[in-house]
C-alpha cells in the first residue's frame, strides 16, 4: 500500500513539473495604475508555451496596457505604478532590478502601426546586432536570410535588401519588423494588433505567418477583430474594464463561454 501510495505522489509531482515546463508566463494579481487610473485590476493567467494567446475586449478594457507590462514598456510612461508578480523563468519580469534591456531581447515587440527604420532593409535588420557588438559580415548576412525567411518575406526582398524598407508596402513593412524582433532571437513576442492597419490580403499573410510561427515562439496578440482570434489562436482571453472576465480554450470562448459578460461580446451585443 505504501509502495502505491509513493507512485501516486510521484506522478502526482512529476505532473506538476510537466505542467509548469509548459508555462511560459505565470502572471499573478497584476495590478496596474496610470495615476490614480486603475487600469489593470488584479489579473491571474498562465500563458503556455508555444501557443497563440489572443487577449480580446473593447477599446480601454486593459489588453495593450496587459501586453506592455509583459516587456516593461508601461515604465516609459512616467505616472504608471503596478503590482503582482509575471514569472519567466523563475524570475518576477517585475522586479525593479531586472536588466530591460536584456529583457527585450527575451521578448520582442511588434505594434500596431509598422515602424521600419528610415534605414535599408538589411539596415533594419541588422541594426541591433550591430549596436550589440556583431560585425562580422556572414554571420549577418546569416541572420538577415533567416529572420526574413521566419517572417515569410525573403522570396519577396532577396534582390532589394538595399533598398529603403520604406519603399515595402504596409503588409510587407509589418513582416519586416517582425523579422527585425527574430533577429534577436526572443522567445516570446508581443503583438498589439498587428494587422489593423493593413488589408485583407496582407492580414491574411500576417495571420498565417502568426501560425508557422508559433513552432518556435510563444505569441501574445492583442486583436479586436473577433475571427482574427478564432482563427488563429489557442487560448484566449477577455478583457472588461481592466478585469480579466474569462480565459481558456479558443473554441471553447468562441462557442460555449462561462460568463454572460463574455458571451455578450463575442456575440456583438456590445463593444
Amino acid at each position: 500500500m505504501q509502495l502505491t501510495l509513493e507512485r501516486t505522489e510521484t506522478e502526482e509531482v512529476l505532473q506538476k513539473v510537466e505542467e509548469a515546463n509548459k508555462i511560459a508566463l505565470d502572471v499573478r494579481n497584476l495590478n496596474i495604475y496610470y495615476g490614480d487610473n486603475h487600469a489593470v485590476k488584479d489579473v491571474s493567467m498562465a500563458i503556455e508555451k508555444n501557443k497563440v494567446t489572443a487577449l480580446i475586449g473593447p477599446s480601454g478594457c486593459g489588453k495593450s496596457t496587459f501586453l506592455r507590462s509583459i516587456n516593461r514598456m508601461n515604465d516609459l510612461i512616467p505616472s504608471s505604478r503596478v503590482d503582482g508578480t509575471i514569472q519567466y523563468d523563475d524570475v518576477n519580469l517585475l522586479d525593479k532590478q531586472i536588466d530591460v534591456v536584456a529583457l527585450r531581447k527575451e521578448i520582442g515587440m511588434v505594434f500596431q502601426k509598422p515602424n521600419p527604420f528610415p534605414k535599408s532593409i538589411y539596415n533594419n535588420l541588422t541594426y541591433a546586432l550591430r549596436y550589440y557588438g556583431m560585425k562580422q559580415k556572414k554571420v549577418l548576412d546569416e541572420v538577415v536570410e533567416e529572420s526574413l525567411r521566419k517572417a515569410a518575406l525573403w522570396d519577396e526582398v532577396k534582390d532589394r535588401l538595399h533598398e529603403s524598407a520604406l519603399s515595402l508596402s504596409g503588409g510587407q513593412q509589418q513582416r519586416l519588423c517582425i523579422a527585425r524582433s527574430l533577429t534577436m532571437k526572443p522567445n516570446i513576442l508581443l503583438l498589439d494588433e498587428p494587422a489593423s492597419a493593413l488589408d485583407p490580403i496582407a492580414t491574411s499573410k500576417i495571420e498565417d505567418l502568426i501560425l508557422e510561427l508559433k513552432k518556435d515562439y510563444t505569441i501574445i496578440i492583442v486583436t479586436h477583430h473577433m475571427k482574427q482570434a478564432s482563427r488563429i489562436s489557442d487560448k484566449t482571453a477577455f478583457f472588461l474594464n481592466g478585469e480579466l472576465i474569462e480565459y481558456g480554450k479558443t473554441k471553447q470562448i468562441f462557442t460555449n463561454p462561462h460568463e454572460e459578460q463574455t458571451e455578450n461580446y463575442i456575440s456583438g451585443r456590445f463593444g
